[in-house]
């Protein structure tokens, strides 16, 4: 394990030398007495050199995309090409202050618009706010419009949002916080929605029902123009979290097949960076009726000006997020989607669903794979049920085993109603050669846990950190140093 900077350091030692304070005042008349420190900083003193080689070190440690295959299944690990990067780093980009006039920044305001336009294209929405900065964060925009909307129509009756068990974690809580209850159905055998089971559960009562399409299982839910129907006729409105769109972008239009809202996750599904709590940007896009209801200000175009359009205030549901959203995310997701085009949205949803199906063949005679006999999108479930009934073997176990094998393990005990969940998305930017050599290892480990169980419950062995209490960092969360 690498020593912290903390404990390399050395009496004496720097690896900085400050310019000469010209400050003829003394510091204490300078800064008010109630922001003076009271004792002084303890910083590590340590050369350049350490601070390099500390940092590349923990660099190594960690796990990336471009460092190995990541399947967290329901995250869309895909690689971000670079020059995405590149471009986001000029200055007449990144040095924009939000506070410049429109007649200053007319070339962002461009690219907000078209991106708005793209979006709205894509999913065959009216039109998109981009202010959310996360796909939670979109999440309750959508639901505070399904609000609004219910509200300016006197609909105050209207308490239930309908969500599926198969539903991701943000969705019930981002209901509670819109101030909704929370009504979930369940799957039918097929792992997708039970028709039946909703129709029981609808009545007048019902503001919309919110549903991931493909679902959690990697299916998508063919009765969705049905499920839509129920749903309208009690005036509730249909939500599609939109974490899977990288099975269906370039082939379904989610605003054509039933659904008013949804929400992008564009630090997934458009390839900007994402993980380790951000930066993320969660647009949402809405039926016509609804787009006045959206946040303000949107980017509009007027004659042949771009500009912060507050037209639609009096309606809004306000601003939910300061300034125009996280600009520079939604400047990689623009220069992306130009990249790729239309024609390139729909070889991304094919080759991410081939992958999936290539990966749940190969592996289905070692796992148990409640919905083999379908195919599945971009992504889908298997089961260490098999290895935990007849060898004592965990799906934490055989996740942990991957990380020994070079992989960074799948999402793991997720969705709830798949007992020991391996939940693995491939993506479409790996390659064959990537995929068979997890599928390689995937089988090893099968084998490991029928002939050698104990190496999977000593795993990971090989890794920076070995097995933690998982338990115990959660409750007792300490991040800090003690020096």
């Amino acid at each position: 394990m690498a020593k912290t900077i903390f404990e390399k350091h050395s009496p004496g030692r720097k690896g900085y030398t400050l310019p000469k304070n010209d400050v003829q005042k003394n510091i204490t008349e300078i800064i008010p007495e109630k922001f003076q420190r009271k004792y002084e900083l303890k910083f590590p003193e340590v050369s350049e050199l350490d601070v390099m080689r500390h940092f590349l070190k923990l660099s190594h440690m960690n796990h990336c995309i471009e460092k190995g295959f990541y399947p967290l299944g329901s995250c869309t690990m895909k690689y971000n090409p670079k020059i995405n990067e590149t471009l986001v780093r000029n200055a007449k980009l990144a040095d924009l202050h939000p506070f410049q006039n429109e007649e200053t920044t007319q070339g962002a305001l461009q690219i907000l618009f078209e991106l708005q336009k793209d979006l709205a294209e894509i999913s065959g929405f009216a039109n998109v706010t981009l202010q959310p900065v996360a796909g939670a964060h979109g999440e309750f925009t959508g639901l505070k419009t399904i609000k609004a909307y219910h509200e300016a129509k006197g609909n105050h009756h209207k308490k239930k949002i309908i969500l599926p068990d198969s539903a991701h974690g943000t969705n019930p809580a981002s209901v509670t916080l819109a101030g909704y209850e929370n009504v979930e159905i369940k799957s039918n055998e097929n792992g997708r929605v039970d028709v039946e089971d909703l129709k029981a559960h609808v009545d007048e009562n019902t503001a919309g029902f919110m549903l991931t399409n493909p679902n959690t299982l990697g299916l998508f839910e063919s009765d969705i123009e049905e499920i839509a129907q129920i749903i309208h006729d009690v005036d509730g409105l249909m939500y599609m979290d939109g974490a899977n769109f990288n099975a269906i972008m370039g082939i379904v239009k989610p605003g054509e097949i039933g659904f008013d809202i949804m929400h992008f996750n564009l630090h997934k599904t458009f390839a900007t960076p994402h993980g380790g709590g951000g930066p993320g940007s969660g647009p949402i896009g809405v039926r016509n009726d609804l787009v006045k209801f959206l946040p303000v200000p949107m980017i509009s175009k007027n004659n042949d000006k771009y500009i912060l359009d507050y037209s639609h205030q009096e309606t809004s549901i306000g601003k939910i997020h300061s300034f125009f959203g996280n600009f520079l995310v939604n400047v990689r997701a623009f220069i992306y989607l130009k990249m790729i085009g239309s024609e390139g949205l729909n070889a991304i949803s094919e080759n991410a669903v081939i992958n999936a199906n290539y990966i749940m063949k190969k592996i289905a005679d070692h796992y148990y794979i409640p919905h083999k006999d379908q195919y599945c999108m971009h992504e889908f479930v298997a089961s260490g049920k098999w290895q935990k009934d007849k060898h004592g073997v965990r799906t934490l176990d055989i996740a942990k085993r991957l990380l020994d094998k070079g992989f960074h393990a799948p999402t793991v005990y997720f969705p709830l109603i798949v007992p020991e969940a391996l939940m693995i998305e491939p993506t479409e930017t790996e390659s064959k050669e990537t995929l068979d050599e997890f599928i390689t290892a995937m089988i090893e480990i099968a084998k490991e846990a029928e002939e050698n169980p104990r190496i999977l419950h000593d795993a990971p062995v090989n890794t920076p950190v070995r097995r933690v209490d998982d338990t115990k960092a959660v409750r007792e969360l300490n991040i800090k140093f003690d020096w």
